[in-house]
């Protein structure tokens, strides 16, 4: 066991892990190529799958502290370049461009369909992956897909429909700073810019969930400030937790990567924070261990100098 002196939380002791990429599926419907990065622990069976999206921008290589953390803890963390990422450079006017949402989804059905082929391109992964234990997470624009393979309903700025694009498979997730509903309350900005934040219905979310949320990420999407991102966790339906990180912005202290420029609140405490409780409900939600899952509600529930857990 490894205890985190600044949380007051303990946790298993990590593994060695390794990491794959790109793989590569093709994706022609698409028009480019999906590539996919896997990492997973050395060794142990039965192994959880957490499919991972990144924030908007982002790409296959980020997000390091929580996906080795993850891996080196007995998970499979699989992460994908989503057609927004930076790398891909679409153009402003790319017709896809309106429908980078629903890109995103279909890109984590198609890694969901493709499960036996991206686990046997992994030097000794083959056999060891659970396929009925799979978590969807992201991080902002990620977390939206994450919610809506939960069950959250988007209406598609196209056709004004909102679709039910939820995945049997899926099991439970973790929505790390995200959206909350639309209408009114958005920016302008965000109005004009993202129309699939327009709006968003939470009320069909019914899977077990973890929502994390920084009571200083002010995006300047929303007139409601940070409340705005514990939407996911206030809109929906129960068997859900909300963790606040006290004095976190959008990235959480730094969780996008080691030392990136883009994190505007640095703080290792405030990662080891999220690294710890996302674990500990990962080994709760799979039915790996609860102990360190009722740890973190106990000493979180009130009066820890770095965030509060509440569940409903």
């Amino acid at each position: 066991m490894t205890t985190y002196q600044t949380t007051g939380l303990t946790g298993p002791a990590s593994t060695p892990a390794v990491s794959v990429k790109p793989l590569v599926l093709p994706a022609p419907q698409r028009g480019e190529d999906l590539h996919v990065r896997v990492s997973a622990p050395v060794s142990g069976s039965d192994l959880p799958i957490v499919l991972f999206a990144h924030g908007f921008g982002s790409n296959l290589d980020g997000y390091a502290p929580l996906v080795d953390h993850w891996a080196s803890h007995g998970f499979v963390v699989i992460q994908a370049t989503h057609m927004d990422s930076k790398r891909l450079a679409m153009p402003a006017d790319d017709p896809r461009r309106p429908q980078m949402w629903r890109y995103r989804v279909q890109d984590m059905k198609r890694i969901l369909d493709e499960l036996p082929s991206l686990e046997a391109q992994v030097p000794g992964l083959a056999g060891r992956v659970d396929h009925t234990r799979i978590v969807a997470a992201g991080h902002s624009f990620g977390g939206q897909t994450a919610g809506i393979l939960v069950g959250l309903r988007v209406k598609d700025p196209q056709t004004g429909v909102a679709e039910d694009l939820s995945d049997s498979r899926i099991v439970a997730s973790i929505q790390l700073p995200t959206a909350g509903k639309g209408g009114d309350e958005l920016t302008p900005f965000a109005h004009d810019n993202l129309p699939w934040l327009r709006d968003q219905d939470f009320s069909h979310v019914t899977a077990p969930g973890l929502v994390v949320a920084g009571d200083k990420d002010d995006l300047p999407l929303s007139t409601r400030g940070p409340a705005w991102t514990s939407d996911p966790y206030t809109l929906s339906g129960g068997n859900k937790s909300l963790l606040t990180v006290f004095g976190g912005e959008h990235f959480l202290g730094g969780i996008s990567g080691y030392q990136v420029a883009e994190t505007t609140d640095e703080d290792p405490d405030r990662v080891a924070l999220v690294q710890q409780v996302t674990l500990a409900y990962l080994r709760h939600v799979t039915g790996i261990d609860d102990t360190d899952w009722k740890t973190a509600r106990t000493l979180l529930a009130e009066g820890h100098p770095l965030g509060r857990l509440e569940s409903k």
